[in-house]
């Protein structure tokens, strides 16, 4: 049976830098932090993303019917997520922090809004509609799952002469 890098610390506190670090990762696509954090974080970030991979087509079209503007109600066909791209994204939502959108430089507040009034949670939404099928078309083409990211190292930080290195996905 492998073991898990304790990383030096208890369980909650090693699963929280964890948890952060992925949570980087997947927003923009790089993290720097020492060697043995970087392969712990690759692994953990590497089973969200094949979690996401393997159900991001799941979805279920449905009939809702809405109140428009003047009073009537129209009926609207809508997709919701199927059963297990729906856990799947419960579980991403349990495995990572929410990270806010922010406001693009000389972007209004009202063009704001109005790009991220649909989005409750940005970065399972970049996970599903961004990672998941870029990383499906590649297993497709490659014919390999996984090896969704890369570890250059960096040499030894100053200070305590820890090995550095950078996590960047692929």
């Amino acid at each position: 049976m492998a073991a898990v890098k304790k990383l030096g610390r208890p369980t909650d506190e090693r699963l929280a830098v964890l948890r952060n670090q992925a949570t980087t990762l997947l927003w923009t696509g790089k993290v720097e932090t020492t060697v043995e954090k970087a392969k712990a974080v690759r692994s953990y970030a590497e089973k969200l993303l094949t979690l996401a991979i393997n159900t991001y087509e799941d979805t279920v079209k449905v009939k809702k019917e809405v109140v428009n503007a003047k009073g009537e109600k129209v009926t609207k066909e809508v997709l919701n997520d199927g059963p297990k791209k729906l856990v799947a994204r419960r579980k991403l939502m349990a495995r990572l922090y929410d990270v806010q959108e922010q406001r693009a430089e000389k972007e209004s507040k009202a063009d704001f809004e109005k790009r991220t009034q649909d989005v409750a949670h940005p970065l399972i939404e970049k996970i599903f509609n961004v990672y998941a099928p870029k990383y499906a078309k590649r297993k497709q083409e490659v014919g390999q799952g996984g090896g969704y990211t890369r570890i250059l190292k960096l040499g030894a930080r100053h200070g305590d002469n820890a090995e550095m290195a950078i996590v960047k996905l692929i």
